[in-house]
């Protein structure tokens, strides 16, 4: 015979299972964070070394294809420099007109983005190939990583920094890659011309950097040892 007690019992458990039962389905159904603002819409704003094709009409035709200079300038027929960093084409195209009218009435100007090279970003650290490339398109930072190979396997994903410099001053942005691939995406940062990512690495792989620095000194010079590029290591932070 079953003593009330036993009953008692049984039925607590099954509710405490339930309730976590419960909890653990809501956790895996609530919704994931979205990503930041992509900010649609945003004009696309000029910066050296951007290539550029100018056209001015009526005829006769002025057409000059230029190179944004370090100092954000371009050179164009009969007005000189114009400042092009930092403005849109239409912008651009507005200051050349304004300036040209003196010399050639009812004047039209557009201003052509041939090639995007002020967009360029630079991948550091653990990931299969740190380089520096332009983006052709509005980049996350996810896509970024898989440009470039991924993560390492000893790479610290949940400390990932994006540091950017803007109007004259530097910011450092925090991205957890853990976070995003369990589907929150409020750190998958939409890039920017000029940031640099860099993807550091647990401190085991330090330690492991370190030992084959010391075991391996001259292996760069010489190129002993071709078949050693990396210490295993056996756990990480």
């Amino acid at each position: 015979m079953i003593s009330r007690y036993t009953t008692s019992r049984s039925s607590s458990l099954a509710a405490v299972f339930a309730g976590l039962l419960a909890l653990g389905l809501s956790a895996c159904t609530s919704p994931a964070a979205p990503p930041p603002n992509a900010g649609a819409g945003r004009p696309y704003r000029i910066g050296p070394p951007d290539q550029l094709v100018i056209t001015i009409l009526p005829a006769p035709e002025i057409e000059r294809a230029v190179t944004v200079r370090p100092d954000g300038m371009i050179s164009i027929d009969l007005v000189g420099d114009i400042p092009a960093a930092g403005r849109t084409p239409d912008e651009v195209a507005n200051d050349i007109e304004g300036r040209i009218a003196h010399f050639k009435r009812d004047a039209i100007v557009t201003v052509a983005l041939t090639q995007s090279l002020s967009t360029e970003i630079t991948v550091l650290g653990e990931v299969g190939r740190p380089s520096t490339f332009p983006l052709s398109r509005e980049t996350r930072l996810v896509e970024a990583l898989g440009m470039v190979g991924g993560p390492r396997p000893y790479a610290k994903k949940d400390t990932i920094r994006i540091i950017r410099f803007h109007d004259g001053q530097t910011k450092v942005y925090l991205s957890d890659l853990e976070a995003i691939e369990s589907g929150d995406l409020s750190t998958n940062y939409l890039l920017q011309g000029g940031d640099v990512i860099v993807i550091p690495s647990t401190r085991m792989a330090r330690i492991g950097y370190a030992i084959q620095s010391f075991l391996f000194p001259f292996q760069k010079i010489f190129g002993f040892g071709s078949d050693v590029t990396r210490v295993t290591v056996t756990g990480g932070l």
